[in-house]
């Protein structure tokens, strides 16, 4: 079945704050897979643009002001850890990471302050996700556009996501590799992004830039 989707408030529109960057979701990138496909390399630690892969993926977020931002490690934790230590960010381990994304979200929901309305969940896997995306997102949310929202390029749903707290005892709830999906096919919307990043992460080693 597919989503209906709908387009985020203009910068400034909500609220007539003014500052579309205000609120306290929490930020959670997804960080712990083992990434198979794209080889014997830690994708994860793969220089993009000067930066490992994790880190441009955390920025984004951080230059979006979502905060606090969480990450979730698990496959060679102690390398992302350090590859993340110069960030405002706080790390936690996921020691179940290989029986699927599922077990980050719950590990991840479980680390979130106790106050925090919602969660934008991101892919640590995903550099390329445009900063005013995440505050796209964001907006939609809080203008009441939806309280499971996908990020959406041309109609296609991708990545960030961001759900309301009402959806935090189904995401943990959640089993094998399906991250927030069921959650979204269910009661999700889709954020019209024209970003091309929120549908392009780094799977295989041809999928980084030349």
């Amino acid at each position: 079945m597919s989503l209906p989707v709908v387009e985020p408030p203009e910068r400034g529109a909500v609220d007539g704050s003014g500052d579309d960057e205000g609120g306290a979701v929490a930020g959670l990138v997804l960080a712990a897979g083992e990434g198979t496909r794209f080889g014997k390399e830690n994708k994860l630690l793969v220089p993009v643009g000067g930066e490992p892969v994790v880190v441009r993926a955390v920025r984004t977020l951080l230059d979006s002001r979502v905060g606090p931002v969480t990450v979730v490690v698990g496959h060679e934790a102690d390398r992302v850890r350090e590859a993340l230590s110069d960030l405002p960010v706080r790390t936690v381990e996921n020691p179940r990471y290989r029986e699927g994304q599922a077990t980050s979200v719950e590990v991840g929901i479980g680390a979130l302050p106790e106050d925090a309305p919602g969660v934008l969940i991101a892919l640590g896997d995903m550099p390329f996700v445009d900063p005013g995306t995440v505050s796209a997102l964001r907006r939609a949310y809080r203008a009441g556009r939806g309280t499971a929202l996908a990020a959406a390029a041309d109609g296609r749903r991708g990545n960030p996501v961001l759900f309301d707290r009402q959806h935090f005892d189904a995401l943990v709830g959640l089993e094998g590799d399906v991250g927030g999906r069921g959650v979204l096919r269910e009661e999700g919307v889709l954020v019209e992004t024209g970003d091309p990043g929120v549908i392009r992460d780094v799977d295989r080693p041809a999928d980084l830039p030349d």
